[in-house]
């Protein structure tokens, strides 16, 4: 039987992957227990070219395609699927800033973090700022819509993404959107491609937004005995005429987690922490002080103020170990849930109850700023029924969101581990339209199976 690796073989020489072993690492993404399948192929893109004769050869065969970057996804967007082809653009990583319209022409294997260091070199800056920046790849983050640390004051992803170029099923390259700075033209493709996780095409490359650059962030810690203050709190801030540029929550056990890997400052019993800063140009420090003043008033019983950067980042090094800090704790489903900013306190006591009465530990931290928290619930690893409850616990906790107005994910997307509760949020209504707008871009459903859907 004649396979994809015999047919493109020829045209994409050493792009694919024939080595086992090395293709092996390619299987899987950094969801929680995910599974290799046996059956795979795997591509490494060496330019648009190698895109388009995969989707070409894809399209014609039906044969499932996976597109994928660094596969640091939470979700399992990018894992391989049995007799599926990988797709991986990590080697796609041209990058062009033009300074005077604002923008930077992005291939998507570019990693985030090299973004924002060539911006800042030319004295732009790029916003989106997900925790794994230092990795994860711009074609990723567009799959996913990323947002990170600083959406409280600069958005997420599409707030920056101008105009796309799009491989889609059979090999046709298509452009979305507008590199000029206005345009009013026909249905907003681009933003359907954001956030699409991989369903509808594989970009190639983005023109993104650039801003002029901000000063080095200070900071400001504030602790609380109160759930309902620490979130009186964030509301004021949200309130200021100079909103901060990154507002960050941690519950009790977040707290606790940390400071079981070392002392990072905050005192132990709290019951939330804020850490709040400032970008402003020229204004960053009677911002922190500003905010801090605020804090108290809300009903923070301690509060901390970096008079610099090096003192910034000794109070943000707390947050920063937080992810090492869970991941220390053994096996964990690492979540991703949003709700109406005012309702995070009600929120996290859910968690709280749910935790107490599933026996699974629950801690819930995140962009505060934002009403985007990252629960955590654990496991042992290799207890099945472990995680089996873990699950039941997430349900739950995801269905306490949609009660409470909000939504099941705010950024990691839904990708295999959250596809199952899709149609609590859309209603099957929508989600048949979802379904038939997927099926006018990849009609023969090759394009990532499984995933979202």
């Amino acid at each position: 039987m004649v396979g994809p690796l015999d047919r493109l073989g020829p045209a994409l020489g050493d792009a694919l992957v024939r080595d086992p072993d090395i293709a092996a690492t390619y299987a899987v993404d950094c969801s929680c227990a995910p599974t290799a399948p046996e059956h795979f192929t795997v591509v490494r893109a060496r330019d648009v070219q190698d895109v388009v004769a995969v989707l070409e050869e894809a399209q014609a065969h039906g044969i499932p395609v996976v597109p994928q970057g660094a596969r640091t996804s939470l979700t399992g967007a990018s894992c391989a699927t049995e007799g599926a082809i990988v797709l991986n653009v990590e080697d796609l990583r041209d990058l062009d800033i033009d300074p005077v319209e604002g923008h930077a022409r992005v291939d998507p294997g570019l990693v985030t973090a090299e973004l924002k260091s060539a911006a800042h070199e030319a004295d732009l800056f790029y916003p989106p700022d997900p925790a794994s920046a230092d990795t994860c790849t711009i074609g990723g983050n567009i799959a996913t819509n990323a947002g990170g640390l600083c959406c409280v004051k600069y958005g997420v992803t599409a707030d920056y993404v101008k105009a796309l170029e799009v491989v889609l099923p059979g090999g046709e390259r298509i452009r979305t959107g507008k590199r000029t700075a206005k345009g009013v033209v026909g249905y907003d493709l681009t933003g359907l491609f954001v956030g699409s996780e991989g369903t509808l095409g594989v970009v190639t490359a983005a023109w993104v937004r650039l801003v002029p650059a901000p000063d080095p962030a200070l900071t400001a810690l504030a602790t609380f005995d109160s759930l309902d203050d620490a979130v009186r709190g964030v509301l004021a801030l949200r309130a200021d005429r100079h909103r901060p540029s990154l507002l960050e929550f941690l519950d009790r056990a977040s707290i606790a987690a940390v400071q079981a890997i070392g002392d990072f400052g905050f005192p132990s019993g709290c019951e939330a922490a804020l850490l709040v800063q400032s970008d402003r140009p020229g204004h960053a420090g009677e911002d922190v002080i500003r905010y801090a003043a605020t804090l108290a008033e809300a009903g923070a019983v301690e509060t901390v103020v970096a008079d610099n950067a090096a003192e910034a980042d000794l109070l943000m090094k707390g947050r920063r170990m937080l992810n090492h800090a869970l991941e220390a704790k053994g096996g964990r489903l690492a979540e991703d849930a949003c709700v109406p900013i005012a309702r995070l306190a009600q929120f996290v006591r859910i968690g709280q109850d749910i935790s107490a009465r599933s026996g699974v530990e629950i801690t819930l931290s995140g962009h505060g700023g934002d009403g985007n928290l990252h629960p955590s619930l654990f496991f042992t690893r290799g207890d099945p029924d472990g995680l089996h409850r873990a699950e039941a616990a997430l349900e739950d906790l995801l269905r306490a969101a949609l009660d409470l107005g909000g939504t099941i994910t705010g950024e990691h997307g839904i990708g295999v581990q959250k596809r199952r509760y899709l149609s609590w949020e859309l209603g099957h209504a929508e989600l048949a339209r979802q379904r038939s707008v997927k099926t006018l871009f990849d009609p023969r459903g090759i394009m990532n199976p499984g995933k979202v859907y």
